[in-house]
C-alpha cells in the first residue's frame, strides 16, 4: 500500500510473549520510533495500538521502503534484548508486518552449542 510521497505502510509488532518477558520494551520502542522521526523525517508513526485478540503491540509506520525498515530494525536490535524477527506479508493490499518475538528454543540451543 503506497502513499502519495512514495512511502509505504509497514507494521512493527512486538509479540505478547516478548512483551511479557521484557515489559520495558514497549515504552522503549515508542521512544525509539519517535526519535527516529527526528533523525529522518521520511519516517512516521501513523498509529500505535494493542491488539486485544493477539496481545501484540503494533506500530503502524510510513517509510520509504523495505530497505529502510531493515536498517531501522537493525538499529533496534542493538538496544533491546535478543529477539527473532518474523515478517508477515499481507495477502491483500495491506502492509507488511515485522514481528519481534522471543528467540526460538532451537536458536538458543544453536547459540549455546557454538560457545
Amino acid at each position: 500500500m503506497a502513499t502519495d510521497g512514495h512511502e509505504k505502510i509497514f507494521e512493527i509488532g512486538v509479540s505478547f510473549r516478548y512483551a511479557q518477558e521484557h515489559e520495558w520494551v514497549i515504552q522503549a520502542m515508542t521512544g525509539f520510533l519517535s526519535a527516529y522521526f527526528m533523525e529522518d523525517a521520511r519516517f512516521r508513526v501513523k498509529r500505535h495500538l494493542h491488539e486485544l485478540e493477539t496481545g501484540m503491540y503494533v506500530w503502524i509506520c510510513e517509510a520509504p521502503g523495505e530497505k529502510f525498515m531493515r536498517r531501522l530494525l537493525k538499529r533496534v536490535q542493538v538496544d533491546i534484548p535478543p529477539f527473532e524477527l518474523y515478517q508477515r506479508d499481507s495477502h491483500s493490499d495491506g502492509p507488511t508486518r515485522h514481528v519481534i518475538d522471543l528467540p526460538s528454543l532451537q536458536s538458543n540451543q544453536e547459540g549455546s552449542a557454538a560457545s
